[in-house]
């Protein structure tokens, strides 16, 4: 984790006390159905929580006696016993570490799914606000890079509410899949812990029964986890790389708020750039590296090996993190972003009304002439334009002139079929539909 792309709430549920507190929960609630199970004290398990409860631990004693056993849980259960006395002997009946450390990370993971989801409901506000905003505010479709036909912006803002709705969707069913608790000791076989010990420390841990360990959770289910976390990041990028695509300068059709005294590069004064969105960019990519290195570890020895340790102290914190932290930014982005309705109109109107062909290519195949003859005509027209545009640096020719102009064209369409077809309206009429299909009003 760097502070630089951190956020407080995130990296709370990362920290060591927050680890240790997990760890002495899963711990005390174990002790409790064990002692409810007449194995160990009643009067044991009491004083576990009397003592433990309130105990802040301190990490720097756990890690001094981890460096002589060379083992996190033992030194835990060590430093645990300086504070409660002699009833620790009770504690860790029958258990092996990886019932504390995989339900413990399984608690940690749907805390931060948590937050997760909540930052993308704030995400969804302000996408769905600026998506209103501008729900009739024309602007060129691209494909390919290249003008194609009109939208709005609005509807490029409704385009990422839905997949963002779906981003949270993943999210909610990610936090459901490893939302897992085991307590099933050496090998996952209960042979020296009763199975009712899982269910009452998996109640208590809001967590559901693993149906099987073997020692071990499985870890197709954190695959999925953080496979589900780079595709959202995904997501984060398509949306920045739009932004950044309509700052540079040629385009210009929104652009990131910039703030009084910012400054853009440290040698040229005059320049303002995309720095939040390309940064979003960079997060993107470091959210998705760390799904591969979960899909690795579903493959263990056995009942259990530790390969996949060291991965998940890494990619838990930092994967989560760098999500929290990128979705904030985004909602930054998006709530600030700075729109230029003129712009986006000057710029659908650069290429002297090509963004019509289309609608000319359907009219003369409605008139008779086949489809391949009419996009020759259609084409020969647009290209006069696209040649003065390339020359020009400005479309000099006139798309509608020019068809009007054309015989061939003429003797199909007369010129106010020709003149209707470029209307921008024509392309707006089913905006209503399309938002009430994402946000279930228009």
């Amino acid at each position: 984790m760097i502070p630089r792309y951190s956020r407080p709430e995130m990296v709370a549920v990362w920290e060591p006390q927050a680890r240790f507190r997990i760890w002495f929960e899963i711990e005390a609630h174990a002790t409790d159905a064990l002692a409810e199970l007449g194995v160990v004290p009643k009067e044991a398990a009491r004083r576990v929580w009397e003592l433990g409860g309130p105990a802040q631990f301190d990490v720097a004693r756990i890690d001094e006696i981890e460096r002589v056993t060379k083992h996190d849980v033992i030194a835990f259960l060590t430093h645990l016993a300086e504070i409660v006395g002699p009833e620790a002997r009770f504690v860790h009946q029958g258990m092996t570490s990886s019932d504390v450390l995989d339900t413990c990370f399984a608690v940690q993971l749907v805390r931060a799914a948590d937050i997760l989801i909540a930052d993308v409901d704030q995400l969804l506000k302000a996408i769905e606000r600026r998506a209103f905003e501008h729900k009739l505010t024309p602007t060129i479709g691209r494909s390919h890079g290249i003008h194609a036909e009109p939208v709005t912006f609005g509807l490029k803002l409704a385009e990422a509410y839905a997949e963002f709705t779906r981003a949270r969707q993943r999210l909610v069913f990610a936090r459901h899949e490893v939302a897992t608790c085991a307590i099933s000791g050496a090998v996952g076989t209960f042979a020296n812990i009763d199975p009712r010990v899982e269910e009452h420390v998996a109640e208590k841990m809001g967590l559901a029964v693993e149906p099987v360990s073997t020692q071990v959770i499985p870890r197709d289910r954190h695959a999925m986890f953080f496979a589900v976390l780079g595709v959202v990041a995904s997501s984060v990028e398509r949306l920045a790389i739009e932004v950044r695509h309509l700052q540079r300068t040629e385009v210009l059709e929104a652009e990131e708020y910039f703030s009084p005294g910012q400054k853009g590069s440290s040698a040229m004064p005059h320049k303002r750039n995309p720095v939040l969105t390309e940064n979003l960019t960079g997060l993107a990519r470091m959210v998705r590296a760390y799904a591969m290195p979960a899909m690795e570890n579903v493959a263990l020895w056995h009942e259990r090996d530790i390969s996949h340790s060291s991965v998940e102290r890494m990619i838990g914190p930092d994967a989560t993190v760098t999500l929290d932290f990128a979705l904030a930014r985004l909602t930054g982005v998006i709530d600030k972003l700075v729109v230029y309705p003129e712009r986006m109109a000057m710029n659908m109107d650069r290429l002297g009304g090509l963004v019509h062909s289309q609608r000319i290519l359907l009219a003369l195949t409605q008139a008779g002439v086949s489809r391949e003859e009419s996009y020759r005509l259609v084409q020969r027209n647009a290209m006069k334009v696209w040649d003065s545009y390339q020359r020009d640096g400005s479309a000099s020719v006139d798309f509608l002139e020019e068809l009007l102009a054309d015989p061939d064209v003429r003797a199909a369409l007369s010129e106010a079929e020709i003149r209707e077809k470029f209307d921008l309206g024509y392309h707006l009429k089913h905006v209503d539909t399309i938002f009430r299909r994402v946000f279930g009003r228009a």
